[in-house]
């Protein structure tokens, strides 16, 4: 089966930094993989929430995760800091891509680079709703 391979875009529209705690490390003593899917689902909240949305009021619709997919770069470790950059990309009727990279603040070493597929959600009508345009041009110009 080939790799994940995940293209990044030339620049990201935000990014925020998030410590590693112990609970985060595994008994490898290294960043846990569903960890890091928790940091970078703490780091969605804070996109979403710079452009003073949050994940169940875009414009008057929420959020949903359709599929993640993660590339592993490097090892990262309890004590460090993560810088997580993200952006939107990838539009589509439904929703779009939210490409993000994690590397160490301190050394800029790649920990992680991945993407989230999200579709916009009516969660009255429990429906898929189209992208709100006031979301693309906020996403964009971020």
């Amino acid at each position: 089966m080939p790799r994940i391979k995940i293209d990044l875009p030339e620049s990201f529209t935000f990014s925020t930094e998030i410590p590693i705690y112990i609970g985060h490390i595994n008994y490898g003593h290294h960043l846990d993989n569903a960890q890091l899917i928790s940091l970078v689902s703490e780091a969605r909240v804070r996109y979403f929430k710079s452009m003073g949305y949050s994940e169940l009021d875009v414009e008057g619709v929420g959020i949903v995760v359709a599929d993640v997919a993660a590339q592993y770069r490097s090892e990262a470790f309890h004590g460090e800091t993560l810088r997580v950059e993200m952006t939107a990309n990838d539009f589509n009727k439904y929703g779009c891509d939210l490409v993000w990279r994690l590397s160490d603040q301190a050394t800029g070493r790649e920990v992680a680079r991945g993407k989230h597929g999200i579709i916009f959600f009516d969660y009255t009508a429990r429906k898929a709703t189209s992208v709100p345009p006031a979301f693309v041009a906020k996403a964009q110009q971020a």
